[in-house]
């Protein structure tokens, strides 16, 4: 498909009412956990734009310009409320949080398979392990807390089992900054890509940062505040990842192509026929925003949107199902990885002054008191193990325990046969 071949609407007709705004919900017990995920996603990157609108308004001296984002704008903000009224009210807080988690694996692996760019894809495959590390340790807290095996919700398509320790992921904020791509000459697949990646990591973000004032007891906010904070990194990864040449036209444009693309995919992939009318009704609507851009681009740059897009053509929609053999791969060859400026390092080839140590020596310097280790602590002495949901064995010998949590592996050298 290619967007700009299709006709939009007149920016009011893409307006709602409360009515509109307010679908029927899914039912969280028989729900597909990809759509579930899905929900998440769209909620994440109409979140993305409207931040992205308010910077781009508090940045621009036109005023005439400043009322088309705001009249964009205010459509994103609806698109949002809509998309976010799809998750019911009996589905909770740590319900839900699984569904991110899985969406962060699910999601992050399907970019990594198929993207160009070697330089991207070494920074998915690295923040993957941290966040299917996350699914585990939220999963325990889920089945102490309601009793709730995680993997009824995951649908038995993603595993639950530890990967790089959460507490081996906290890095001196310096090693998060990479290079970022060449608008010029990046795919567009790669554009999409990194623009995608760093608007459901952000969601992911300001949910856990929200929840963690909110979560009704303190190991609650202890483990939403510490993965809470390793999201904020994986943000700024993401986000440095973005063309910093673009301006912000071009970016403006970039952005509704994104979402277009997601709600085509969205369209094309889902199983769920009422939710479906609704990511179709949200590409029409994504249609206008995008012609928009692009007239705004050409009367204010003098810009074709092909400059920014190429062509415009989609790439093949994007999926949400399962990877665990890709997730295999990745733990296997990668778990002693850290961040090192703009690479990534084996532990065993850092100096023993590195940022990396020299950080886990503040923040981590009494084990007892970092969450996640806690969270798994506490599980194994309430029912004798930890819960896991593996379809094999874990392939990193050290991480087969059921009775100890390592908090050595990814954090220090020579630990992943130990």
């Amino acid at each position: 498909m290619n967007p700009f071949n299709e006709h939009g609407m007149r920016l009011d007709d893409c307006l709602l009412d409360w009515r509109a705004m307010g679908p029927q919900p899914y039912d969280k017990r028989a729900v597909d956990p990809y759509t579930r995920t899905r929900v998440i996603l769209m909620n994440g990157t109409e979140f993305e734009n409207v931040w992205f609108s308010h910077q781009f308004s508090r940045n621009c001296p036109d005023n005439d310009l400043r009322r088309a984002l705001a009249l964009l704008r205010r459509s994103e903000q609806q698109q949002q409320k809509l998309i976010a009224a799809l998750k019911p009210d009996d589905e909770t807080l740590l319900e839900h949080t699984i569904g991110y988690e899985q969406l962060a694996v699910d999601l992050t692996a399907h970019l990594a398979k198929r993207e160009p760019d070697a330089h991207v894809r070494d920074a998915l495959n690295f923040a993957l392990l941290e966040d299917f590390d996350h699914l585990y340790r939220y999963a325990d807290f889920l089945d102490m807390e309601d009793g709730v095996h995680a993997e009824s919700l995951v649908g038995g398509y993603t595993e639950i089992m530890p990967a790089r320790p959460t507490i081996a992921h906290h890095r001196y904020p310096m090693d998060e900054i990479k290079a970022p791509i060449d608008g010029k000459t990046a795919a567009p697949q790669t554009k999409l890509c990194v623009g995608i990646i760093t608007a459901a990591e952000q969601q992911t973000m300001n949910y856990y940062m929200n929840v963690c004032a909110a979560y009704p007891n303190t190991p609650g906010r202890a483990l939403y505040r510490e993965i809470g904070l390793i999201e904020e990194q994986h943000v700024s990864q993401y986000g440095s990842l973005m063309d910093v040449n673009c301006t912000w036209l071009e970016n403006l444009l970039m952005h509704q192509y994104t979402e277009c693309y997601l709600y085509w995919s969205c369209y094309e992939t889902e199983t769920d026929e009422a939710i479906r009318h609704v990511w179709a009704r949200m590409l029409d609507i994504e249609l206008s925003h995008l012609h928009e851009a692009a007239r705004l681009l050409e009367k204010y740059e003098r810009k074709d949107y092909r400059q920014v897009v190429g062509e415009g053509t989609f790439p093949a929609p994007l999926r949400l199902e399962s990877n665990i053999d890709h997730v295999r791969s990745v733990l296997s060859d990668t778990v002693q990885l850290t961040a090192e400026r703009e690479a990534y390092a084996p532990l065993e080839r850092l100096p023993k002054d590195a940022d990396f140590f020299r950080y886990q020596g503040i923040i981590n310097a009494d084990e007892k008191h970092v969450a996640s280790h806690s969270v798994i602590d506490r599980h194994i002495q309430q029912y004798g193990q930890d819960y896991r949901f593996e379809k094999m064995i874990n392939p990193i010998p050290a991480l087969r325990s059921r009775t100890m949590d390592n908090t050595a592996v990814g954090r220090r050298p020579g630990a992943q046969g130990v």
